[in-house]
């Protein structure tokens, strides 16, 4: 594992008084041969915080933190690449609460890997010697890539219900799966994650839903969500999306329920959509139930998607892009829309377009897994490409013709937006050329047209 560490953690080691000791993900990663090229660089050490500062100072890291309570030290290497040292210690929490209630340091190493989730996470790399300690047995665990804890499950979730969120994450990242015990405790204990704060319960989701960047996360994001599932953190966490676990649909459109349905529109959507995935069909429980049929759910989903990523405190770029897409993943689905509306469609979404076809697409694949073309994509895709052999604007900044050309054509300055829009569907429409001449014709006969309005007024 020496030839995968950086020259600077290397350097470190050898400046500290203890042993240095890599653990959890970067360890378990390398013995399971998916170490990422920019592991998240987790050290641990018998050494005291203040011995383990002065060593990384004469190795010329940054300290960007340090926590005496938990004996835990933040820093950056010239490279940009950043660490987190713990000292090694025993914790107790009270029941549920993410936080420990109490430390102790210790110098036993078993102690310090049992106050850790998985036996996986728990296998130490002695920088120095270059040797792998494992107090715990992870290692013919990483061998079989089973999670097992490192307690009795139902104590170890029971500690911190952060950890239920972290077992489909790693599941999910790494494709191990989570042995009996580790299931029924995640079960047991499921009603935890109501104890855990929004933001982390978002930030483990993000991961677990970009989980197949991670090597060993091949259709991680599915099966992590699917693990959430399982274990009743979800129902925990989106229950409005849970509502949709068995309620059927159509069966000539779909194989699945609208829940699984969900599910597997991530698995088939880009990453830069699945939170749009999973939560466009978020409306499809609440119109069944209020109204016995699913007519509403793309403005339903909308509202409801924003209420859940505004309780997770999503950002809001994400947010309303999200609510955006579901609001406009049901237009035309029945390949019904004239070519003149599709126009205007692609042109008042074009921000959005390649995402909302990522999402149109991924739709279609999960109603029966068919990774053939989407029949509204294919439709959509040949207007658009039609638009651009007839040389058709798709967004402002393609107008052969400015604001400022507005302006000097005599179009008043309040009206030159409505004006350029004006335009621009005319282009798209073929109802007249994107060509500089004769756009700037038709501003001078608009802003004639302006000047005789309000002449009729003032009379």
């Amino acid at each position: 594992m020496r030839e995968k560490l950086t020259k600077s953690l290397i350097s470190l080691a050898e400046h500290c008084p203890e042993p240095l000791y890599l653990v959890g993900g970067s360890v378990r990663d390398y013995l399971s041969g998916t170490l990422s090229p920019a592991p998240d660089w987790d050290l641990a050490s018998p050494m005291t915080e203040e011995e383990f500062l002065s060593a990384a100072k004469r190795s010329g890291f940054e300290v960007r933190a340090v926590y005496p309570a938990t004996g835990t030290v933040k820093l950056k290497d010239g490279e940009g690449a950043e660490y987190e040292f713990t000292r090694f210690r025993s914790d107790t929490y009270v029941r549920g609460m993410h936080a420990p209630a109490g430390t102790e340091f210790t110098r036993d190493i078993k102690k310090d890997a049992v106050r850790r989730d998985f036996c996986a996470d728990a296998v130490y790399y002695d920088i120095k010697k270059g040797e792998f300690s494992d107090p715990l047995g992870g290692i013919p665990d990483i061998n079989k890539r089973i999670l097992r804890t490192v307690a009795p499950a139902k104590k170890v979730f029971g500690e911190d219900g952060l950890r239920l969120m972290r077992l489909a994450r790693i599941a999910a990242e790494t494709g191990f799966s989570p042995d009996e015990e580790c299931l029924e405790g995640a079960r047991a204990n499921h009603m935890l994650i109501r104890d855990i704060v929004p933001e982390r319960i978002f930030q483990e989701l993000s991961r677990i839903l970009l989980s197949d960047e991670k090597a060993g996360g091949e259709d991680g994001p599915y099966r992590g969500l699917c693990l959430l599932r399982d274990t009743g953190v979800l129902q925990e966490i989106a229950p409005e999306l849970t509502l949709g676990d068995g309620l059927d649909q159509r069966k000539d459109f779909h194989k699945y329920d609208v829940l699984e349905h969900s599910l597997r529109c991530v698995r088939y959507a880009p990453p830069d959509i699945r939170f749009a995935a999973l939560l466009h069909d978020v409306g499809k429980p609440y119109c069944f139930y209020r109204d016995g049929n699913f007519h509403a759910h793309p403005e339903e989903g909308a509202r409801i998607a924003g209420e859940m990523l505004s309780r997770w405190k999503a950002p809001k770029k994400l947010t309303e892009e999200t609510k955006a897409l579901i609001l406009l993943h049901m237009r035309d689905f029945d390949l019904k829309m004239r070519e003149s509306k599709v126009r205007r469609e692609l042109i008042e979404h074009h921000a959005l377009l390649k995402m909302l076809l990522a999402l149109k697409q991924a739709d279609f694949s999960a109603c029966r897994d068919d990774l053939s073309p989407a029949p509204t994509v294919v439709k959509w895709e040949g207007v658009l490409q039609r638009m651009k052999q007839e040389g058709a604007p798709l967004a402002l900044a393609e107008l052969a013709v400015t604001g400022k050309d507005a302006i000097e054509a005599g179009i008043p300055p309040h009206e030159v937006g409505n004006v350029l829009h004006l335009l621009l569907f005319d282009c798209a429409l073929g109802m007249a050329k994107n060509e500089r001449a004769a756009l700037l014709k038709r501003l001078a006969k608009l802003a004639r047209k302006y000047l005789e309005k309000e002449n009729l007024c003032q009379d």
